[in-house]
Parts: structure tokens; sequence; C-alpha cells
């Protein structure tokens, strides 16, 4: 329901259009009444009418002044002048303003109620064309990230060509060219951290950040739980240095403002050509291993120096252990949350951790191999994995009588608890998947149908579901929603005369408008093109007007 705001400083007349019109019996919410512009800005300000009648004669703020503010405020608001100047000036400026209809006094109430229901129709329509330009936006946004996490595994896998790359960050809006760059890792959680959901302080701090990123200087991809990848480029070393320090102070400080946040990034190391960053990325990986090792908030800088293993000494002192570093629960957190291509660098700090010699002496090295092995046992248990399907620790033998042998014994048990953690989820996310590709198929009809509302069906963050719907089925989920409304409408116009109107509401279009735009993409043609391909009549009176 329109709302309708009205100023006249004659109580008289501002009483008749009140009472003598029957607004509500016409759809209109006649929202409040003020005798001057001075008195009616604020409350305009609050109410935010979406009609405005005002008088252009009045006492302390006129009309055309009052309209002035309006318009600079709420340049969406429609404006009514109601004079009984008919002077060619005054209606001149109104028109300048912006001012819909400038109409003489007196006016009847039939007379006013008439430019109202025009002015009701343009704002119907403006309405209808924002929430058509808002579904088109939140349609693409889906498709817009999981092209940018294409884009970016392409930039550190050197999968495409530098040409290729900038082809498509191009298409993407985004500016990749320059002569050094540095990859940095970074993931932002809870102190309270659920897996499947981000507290509302992480959401702020990402949104923040996302607000005042450089574009000239950064370009940020999102790594869905895994946090975030940011790609610092400048045109000399000196400048990088500059701009990747004041990016993670930045990152710092906002983190600070929240006590609930926790973050912890990897830096990696600058390179100066483009089909180089896959070198950044895994020095910046190496580093963004240690957050298994840490608890408090920091950013590490990879050094290939301290990630070397310590060598220089044969003999074996306990003394040089560091026990946190050994610490069972360090295992368990990777176990949890780590992934198979981190358990490398993952291990490498683990054994930074002791000293050499300590893997190389037979009794510390037992004790290792049996805690690795109990604690992905009990890992197992925790999920109802059958433990059978790792090889258990026999210390007797002869692989494991050498130090090598053990660490490839910690690596293999480690992967294989990870693919089967992996699978596990796999089969759970297959059987969420499943109940979203149901529920499509029984709602797909149902406009308001959107990835929050499936994300909040099956209890997961819209971000993780997004995720799992891309790894389970090769496609994103608004592509997949698109393609099956697509395939039922063609179905729809292949099989039936129904009007294209019709089928557009059918398949969850409630606009024919924005429905034939889709078709029209989806298939390089419209409704009306394609049906006549397939050779189905339809009458005149059903034919796609719409297009």
């Amino acid at each position: 329901m329109l709302k309708i705001f009205l100023v006249e400083d004659e109580f008289v007349v501002r009483e008749g259009i009140k009472k003598n019109v029957d607004w509500i019996g016409h759809g209109y919410d006649f929202c409040g009444e003020a005798s001057d512009g001075e008195l009616a800005y604020p409350m305009i300000q609050k109410l935010q009418p979406d009609i405005v009648i005002t008088d252009i004669k009045m006492p302390f703020m006129d009309g055309l002044e009052l309209s002035k503010l309006i318009k600079k405020e709420f340049p969406w608001m429609e404006i009514v002048i109601l004079s009984g100047y008919a002077e060619f000036e005054y209606a001149k400026e109104a028109i300048s303003l912006g001012v819909a209809h400038y109409l003489t006094k007196p006016i009847s109430g039939d007379a006013l109620l008439s430019q109202i229901d025009s002015l009701a129709a343009k704002i119907e329509e403006s309405k209808k064309q924002k929430e058509l330009q808002e579904q088109y936006l939140r349609d693409m946004e889906e498709n817009a990230h999981e092209d940018q996490k294409k884009l970016f595994q392409h930039l550190v896998a050197g999968t495409k060509s530098v040409t290729e790359l900038i082809d498509m960050a191009d298409g993407m809006g985004m500016d990749i060219s320059a002569i050094w760059y540095n990859v940095v890792l970074f993931n932002l959680t809870s102190r309270r951290h659920n897996p499947e959901e981000y507290s509302g302080s992480v959401v702020r701090i990402y949104e923040k950040l996302s607000a005042g990123i450089d574009s000239q200087h950064e370009v940020v991809f999102d790594r869905g739980t895994e946090g975030k990848a940011i790609i610092y480029k400048a045109d000399s070393l000196e400048e990088l240095q500059k701009i990747q320090s004041e990016g993670i102070a930045r990152i710092v400080s906002l983190t600070e403002e929240y006590e609930s946040a926790r973050y912890f990034g990897g830096i990696g190391k600058p390179v100066n050509r483009l089909r180089e960053l896959g070198a950044s990325f895994e020095a910046a990986s190496r580093a963004f291993a240690h957050r298994y090792f840490v608890d408090e908030n920091k950013f590490v800088e990879n050094d290939d120096s301290v990630n070397n293993i310590r060598t220089e000494s044969e003999y074996f002192n306990i003394s040089n252990v560091d026990p946190n570093k050994v610490d069972r629960s360090r295992v368990n957190e990777f176990l949890k949350q780590g992934e198979a291509d981190e358990i490398q660098y993952f291990l490498e700090e683990f054994y930074h951790g002791m000293d050499e010699n300590a893997i190389k002496s037979s009794i510390f090295r037992q004790y290792i191999l049996m805690d690795i092995y109990f604690a992905v046992a009990a890992f197992l248990d925790s999920m109802d994995i059958d433990r059978s399907q790792i090889e258990a620790v026999d210390i007797a033998s002869p692989e494991l009588q050498e130090a090598e042998g053990a660490k490839a014994y910690i690596e293999k048990t480690i992967k294989k608890a990870i693919e089967l953690r992996d699978a596990s989820a796999n089969k759970k996310y297959n059987n969420v998947v499943d109940t979203v590709i149901k529920y499509i198929d029984e709602h797909y009809a149902d406009e308001e149908l959107s990835l929050n509302f499936l994300a909040s069906y099956v209890n997961f963050s819209p971000n993780h579901l997004s995720m799992m719907f891309s790894q389970q089925t090769g496609v994103s989920f608004i592509k997949y929603l698109t393609d099956y409304r697509m395939n039922k409408a063609k179905e729809l116009l292949r099989c039936t005369n129904k009007r294209s109107v019709d089928i557009s509401i059918m398949v969850g279009y409630k606009d024919p408008h924005y429905f034939s735009y889709c078709f029209k993409k989806y298939q390089g043609m419209t409704p009306t093109q394609y049906r006549k391909g397939k050779g189905v009549v339809v009458d005149e009176a059903d034919a796609d007007e719409v297009e």
C-alpha cells in the first residue's frame, strides 16, 4: 500500500483532502499531514511516504523549497504540487525540480485521485524494475563467485596461459596486471567457532574488509571455509611490501574490534611474474599451515630457513623437543580441519618442533608412532568410521625401524584418515545436496526459492551450502536452478499451447519480461521463437505478448 503525505496550510482544504477522499478504499495509506514545509520535512524524513501532496504558497517554508529538500534526500519520492497560482514561472520551477504534477486549485477529489493513480502506476512499475534488477544481480552473484574461484585455481596452478588469465580477469572486472605480486592467505573464525556457521562478528569483519579493498593493488578471492586469499600487486618490490603491510594492518585492526574473532594468516614470497604466482601461493600455504600449532592471532611470513629441519646435530637431546609441537591436540586439529594438500606443510612444522634426531631415536620414534596412531584411531572413532581401514602401527616392522620409514607411515596414516573423513563428509553432504535437489524438484515454481532459503531449510550457512552444492553437482546452485526451470519451460513450450506469461509463472518467474530475458540468454532465442521452431500452434490471443 503506497503512503500519501499532505502539506497544506489551509485547514479546511487539508481536512477536505484528507476526509473526502476514500484513500484506504483506493489502496492508499494516508500516513500524515502538516501545515507548512518546516513542520512537514522531519515528518517526511521519518515516514518516507511514496507521494507528497503539497501546497506551493505556505508560511515558514513553501512548497518549492520543501520539494528541493525532498528531491535532494529522497529522489525517488513523487511530489504533487497544489496551488492557486497558475503562473508559468511557478510551474516551470516545479518541473525543473522533478515535481510529478502541478495542479491548480480548486481541484475535486476525483481529479486529484486520478492524478495520484497515474503516479501510483509509475511508482509500482519503478519498484518492479528495481526488484527485477536486484533479482538479476542475485542470480549473477553466485555465478561470479564460482568464476572467481576458478580463476584463482588457474592462477596458482598455472593451468592457463598469461593471456588467458588476463582475459578471464578482465571479464570479471579484475585487473591482475602488475610487475610484482604476493599471495597472502588468511582466515577469520569465532573463538566459539562452529565449522558450519560463521559468527555475526566474522561476517561483519569480512564485509568491512570487502568495502575497503584497494582494487588497484589488491585482488581478493573467497576460499570458502578456508577463508580468503589476497593477491597484493605493485610496480616495485618496495611498494608491494608497503601495500601488503598496510593491508595486513587493516585486517588486524578490524579483527581486534571484536573480542570473539580470531585471525591467522600466511604470507607468501614476492614474485615478479604472473606465471610464478603458484610459488608465492605454495609459500603462503606453507606459512598458513602454522595455524595448527599456535593459538594466538598472528600472520606468519614464509621463511624457508625456518621450515628446514635441523640436521646439524647427530645427538638427540630431549630438551630440544617443543612439547607444544608434539601435542596430540595439534594432530587432532589438523585431522578435523586440514586438507590433503597441506599434509606436507603440517608435518614439516610438526618435525620442526623436535630435534631432527628425535625421530631417529628408536624410543622416541616408537612414542611418536604410537601417539599418531592413537590420535588417528580416536578421531575415526569420533566420526563412527571403522579404524581398521588404517594400517595398525607395528613398531617391530623393519620399515618403521628407520626414520624415513616412520615418516612415511605417519604421512600415509594421516592422509588415509583425511580421505576417510572427506568420504564420510561427502556422504553426509550428498544427503544434504540430495535433499536440496528434491526440494527444487518439488518447489521450482516458487519464485522465492533461493540459496539463502534452502540453506536455512537444511540448516547450513549459505556459503557452506554453495560450496557443497558446487562440489557435488559440478555447477553453482543458481545455474542448477536456472537450468532446471528453463528445461521445464522448454518442455511446456514444446508440449502445450499455454501462453508464455502462464509458463513463466509455472516455472518460478512471476514477471514474464524477466522470464523472456532469462530464456533468451539461456536458449539464444525468445520463447516464441523456440515454440515456432518446435511447430506448436497457438492462438493469436495466446501469443507471447510480453516479448
